[in-house]
């Protein structure tokens, strides 16, 4: 039952947050946004639609329906670090690469201490939802699959993020 409560809670706020990217990607492109990565942002929607099935499926095939609540907890936490990044990005927040040129780059929130606050929080995600049920296949495939999907990604953000 928490399983259940716990992935639809998941699956409805990774909605929001496309509904939110997709609402900003309009308003960045209407202030003269140009895309980027636009070559590798499929691989990304892939892998993490991928890992919510594996959550899943491990789920249903080795649950003992055992909960760490500590863990919960701490991803609750890891939420409001999330939160406070969207909310210090603004209408520039987005799960694709954007950039208004010319335009200076966000320098608030945690953004004033850390480069790539969001990824801190995906890896953190990646790592922490599937221990919060003792699902270690997903969280070893998915923390690999992720690192080379962001590898490739913070390269290109990086090289965006120069550009003036």
């Amino acid at each position: 039952m928490v399983f259940t409560l716990f992935i639809t809670f998941l699956i409805l706020l990774r909605l929001g947050e496309l509904l939110l990217s997709k609402r900003n990607e309009q308003w960045l492109l209407q202030h003269g946004a140009v895309e980027y990565g636009q070559k590798h942002y499929h691989y990304i929607v892939i892998m993490h639609t991928l890992f919510f099935i594996s959550l899943i499926i491990e789920y249903i095939f080795t649950s003992t329906g055992y909960y760490n609540i500590s863990l919960l907890i701490l991803y609750f936490l890891l939420l409001v670090f999330k939160g406070w990044v969207i909310f210090s990005l603004g209408k520039f927040w987005n799960t694709k690469i954007f950039r208004i040129p010319s335009y200076p780059l966000i320098n608030k929130g945690p953004y004033k201490y850390i480069k790539h606050p969001n990824y801190i929080v995906v890896i953190v995600e990646i790592i922490l939802i599937p221990l919060i049920f003792n699902l270690y296949i997903t969280m070893i495939i998915f923390s690999i699959l992720n690192a080379i999907a962001l590898y490739v990604r913070i390269r290109k953000e990086n090289k965006v993020l120069i550009l003036q």
